[in-house]
């Protein structure tokens, strides 16, 4: 128990390192993009073979998931068989795949840095790419919301959930938990195609978000001092706002980000050019500014550091005789 704990300790700290400095490799083979082809291979498949929708998406989800387990569990299974050195450098290249902080920085960055140019033209065609709202029309106040706003949602999806359950179950349960989240993104949207379709695979993943949204919440706020925010504030508007969001998840940490920025997100976004007016999160303290988008990036790094910190002494503690 011991040393797996402690194999399993030195598996995370490579993944978070190499995450941190490499990012996502775009030349890279990447194990989400051969989930979506699944899923999208899958889907076809199961419409035509399955009339009843609903019974179809709930299939959908055990395949997706289950083979994502398996194929992570055997590959790994087979690199330990051959050498001990090759099972923990598969592990911890599979583990890298899962996390997403220095992609998310990056992507978030590229946004942040047109609008500091004052392309506020190349800023809405970049923050496109990682939201989902319409963004042909947003003046820079709404394009620093949109950025901060996925920066404090995607801490929990992209960062604090695959470290959870890396530590929780290692890289097969890691992959796994991503390809409940691509399922998602998938085929999660309330329209006509996949509101059936994509029930099930909505409902697991706010059910496998719920403790790690609840988790990350609680590191923003631990993590705000150590970067110079309000750990007052953020837990306080955590707790009043953390429900004001058509997610059951999303909101916790946009709240706690909200509260430790001073500033207020939610309200009116535009979808396919339909007007969608969403809860505030947060106290309009003070504008949306570059400075509220370097808070939220640190308040990632920060609550992912304290998650890696507070495990590596849990399984030293563990590990000592």
């Amino acid at each position: 128990m011991t040393e797996t704990l402690a194999g399993s300790a030195a598996v995370i700290v490579v993944a978070v390192l190499l995450d941190l400095l490499l990012g996502d490799p775009r030349w890279l083979p990447h194990p989400v993009v051969g989930i979506g082809r699944l899923i999208s291979f899958t889907e076809r498949a199961l419409r035509r073979a399955i009339p009843n929708e609903r019974a179809a998406g709930i299939l959908l989800l055990f395949i997706t998931v289950g083979l994502t387990y398996l194929l992570a569990f055997l590959v790994m299974k087979a690199a330990y068989g051959i050498s001990p050195y090759l099972g923990s450098a598969t592990a911890a290249f599979l583990a890298w795949t899962c996390l997403a902080a220095r992609s998310l920085h990056r992507e978030s960055r590229l946004v942040a840095d047109a609008l500091l140019r004052g392309d506020i033209q190349e800023a809405r065609r970049y923050l496109s790419h990682i939201v989902g709202r319409d963004t042909a029309e947003l003046e820079a106040p709404e394009i620093w919301r949109g950025v901060v706003e996925t920066v404090a949602e995607n801490t929990s999806d992209g960062v604090i959930a695959p470290l959870f359950y890396l530590m929780l179950g290692g890289p097969a349960l890691a992959l796994a938990y991503k390809a409940v989240n691509t399922l998602d993104s998938m085929v999660g949207y309330k329209n006509e195609r996949y509101l059936r379709f994509g029930w099930a695979s909505a409902r697991f993943d706010d059910l496998a978000n719920y403790i790690p949204a609840r988790l990350t919440g609680l590191l923003m706020v631990i993590a705000a001092p150590l970067v110079g925010l309000s750990a007052r504030s953020a837990w306080r508007i955590m707790l009043r706002d953390g429900r004001n969001h058509s997610s059951p998840n999303s909101g916790v940490s946009e709240a706690a980000a909200a509260g430790a920025l001073a500033v207020q997100l939610g309200g009116l976004n535009h979808y396919f050019g339909k007007p969608v007016e969403k809860p505030t999160i947060g106290d309009a303290c003070g504008p949306l500014t570059p400075e509220a988008y370097r808070g939220a990036v640190r308040l990632m790094y920060g609550a992912e550091i304290l998650l890696v910190a507070v495990f590596l002494v849990v399984a030293n503690l563990c590990f000592s005789p």
